[in-house]
């Protein structure tokens, strides 16, 4: 079964999963909030998910930044929808610097370390490894 995690945004969010075996972290997609449940629903038919990780955001002094109520609601439309994946909160702060830095390093041009799909998508994946070197 697959991990999967969620870098939340009002505009997109970005997508990871691991492959089965829960060894490698991808980047999978970029959806709109408003389809993100009828994405799921549809990728849920063909793979399985044991777990759900979303990054939680939070300020340099630990406190939920602005965008946590719209975190909170996402996890809560996960729980509703699909109760019988666990969900784990995860810290996002710095992951879609390190994704930018990350994209740089690749050797994309400077168009690609712009494109915010793109950043949205690593930074995901970089959420992901991070919850699996912590786990285990």
């Amino acid at each position: 079964m697959r991990l999967m995690a969620f870098d939340y945004g009002t505009k997109r969010i970005g997508i990871a999963v691991t492959d089965p075996l829960q060894i490698i972290a991808t980047g999978l997609d970029n959806v709109h909030p408003n389809q993100i449940i009828e994405y799921l629903k549809k990728y849920l038919l063909t793979e399985q998910v044991e777990r759900f990780i979303v990054g939680e955001p939070k300020q340099m002094d630990n406190t939920p930044s602005q965008s946590a109520q719209h975190v909170r609601g996402f996890v809560n439309l996960l729980k509703k929808t699909f109760p019988a994946i666990p969900i784990d909160m995860m810290d996002e702060r710095f992951t879609s610097k390190m994704a930018s830095a990350v994209i740089a390093q690749s050797g994309m041009g400077k168009k690609a370390r712009q494109n915010k799909e793109l950043v949205d998508t690593v930074s995901a994946v970089i959420l992901l490894q991070s919850w699996m070197q912590q786990y285990r």
